[in-house]
């Protein structure tokens, strides 16, 4: 399988995100069946492996000064590679639409988890149905909260 960033409508949103922050910030989803316009920001891990930069176009909310997304990789059975690579290092760099933003990840849990869920779903209903197709895996919620 070749990595996301290869994808081409993935590689097409990273360039894009790149050349035209602010129309790259929010995307027509509906290009491929999705719900139609959706705010995304482009956010770039540390691999955990290679130790080399990794940039990836996710959903997100912001909620109390602070970006969440949801780590659902379409309802796989086992967390994304960028999630994996914010578990080895939290430190990461967001693109939301033409400002910079250098955030520490954690994982929300219990009430809260609960919460943030429910407002992205409000963005974009297929989470839960992801929820349902990764089985035993619990889909983290991940809040990027910007760093000095």
């Amino acid at each position: 399988m070749p990595a996301f960033s290869e994808i081409p409508w993935i590689a097409e949103h990273i360039e894009l995100y790149r050349t035209d922050p602010a129309k790259a910030h929010m995307w027509d989803s509906s290009v491929l069946g999705g719900p139609g316009v959706l705010p995304t920001l482009l956010l770039t891990t540390t691999g955990r492996k290679s130790g080399e930069k990794r940039a990836l176009p996710l959903i997100y909310r912001e909620v109390d000064g602070a970006y969440v997304i949801i780590a659902s990789k379409g309802g796989m059975p086992n967390h994304p590679i960028w999630f994996l690579n914010l578990e080895a290092d939290p430190n990461c760099d967001l693109m939301v639409g033409a400002k910079a933003v250098k955030a520490r990840a954690r994982v929300a849990e219990g009430d809260e988890r609960e919460r943030l869920w429910k407002l992205l779903d409000e963005i974009y209903p297929p989470y839960t149905d992801y929820q349902k197709n990764a089985g035993d895996r619990v889909i983290p919620v991940v809040v990027l909260d910007p760093v000095d």
